[in-house]
């Protein structure tokens, strides 16, 4: 049964809402984004303290990345079968690839001043990691979560390949399946709207984390930069003070 013609009215065949379809779609896009960024937080430590061990971990995520997404389904589907489960361990896998660099750079890119600072007042590598290098390397990580989570919201929908596991994805099989055009409009343009307004929201907790960082869109540019390049020298040590 296809259900009605609205642009809303969802086959019966998905056993989903249309609200439905966008719970799972966040579900199957968040999760993986959550668990790349657990994976990457320790793996980017390693990297920042072993620095010969950043190019071949660069080279596995970045080598992970290339592999096609059907490929990875396939490979999969033995395993753990057509299920959700087969679609987000590539898109946490993928992740990887941007969250690992992002974490990376803006943990380097902390004043040596600040690290100094925080060892002088007994800072354990842990707790200067933890209270110091990850609160200032905010807006770097912030960056690269954005582009993981965008990416993931839009690669979910492969997963309609494998079976009804592409939630909004499943709307173009069904549009084609149905004749109904209109479904694979309103699978693109939510799609589209999630990505948009789960962005704006990273975004407004990336300013609440970092209120030290100065508003308006030039400056917003600069502090970007400089999250990933480092602060200019005079710009040290509010930073610093920050980190305390």
């Amino acid at each position: 049964m296809s259900g009605g013609a609205g642009f809303f009215d969802i086959p019966s065949d998905l056993q989903h809402t249309y609200l439905g379809l966008i719970g799972e779609h966040l579900k199957e896009a968040l999760i993986p984004v959550a668990g790349g960024l657990a994976l990457s937080l320790p793996i980017a430590q390693l990297c920042v303290r072993f620095r010969w061990l950043y190019p071949p971990v660069l080279w596995v995520t970045t080598v992970l990345y290339a592999i096609p997404s059907i490929a990875f389904f396939v490979f999969l589907i033995d395993y753990t079968g057509a299920t959700e489960t087969t679609v987000m361990i590539p898109l946490t896998v993928y992740s990887l690839v941007v969250l690992v660099p992002a974490i990376v750079d803006g943990v380097r890119s902390v004043p040596q001043e600040t690290l100094a600072a925080a060892e002088a007042m007994g800072f354990t590598s842990m707790q200067r990691y933890l209270r110091v290098e990850l609160p200032i390397a905010v807006p770097a990580i912030f960056a690269g979560l954005r582009v993981a989570t965008v990416s993931s919201i839009s690669l979910v929908s492969v997963g309609s390949l494998i079976g009804n596991e592409g939630a909004l994805g499943n709307l173009l099989s069904d549009a084609h399946v149905f004749h109904r055009s209109n479904l694979a409009v309103t699978s693109v343009v939510t799609t589209a709207v999630l990505a948009i307004v789960i962005d704006a929201l990273l975004i407004g907790i990336r300013m609440l984390l970092t209120p030290w960082l100065p508003r308006g869109s030039r400056s917003a540019r600069r502090a970007s930069v400089d999250a990933v390049t480092g602060p200019a020298p005079e710009e040290a040590r509010p930073l610093e003070e920050a980190a305390r």
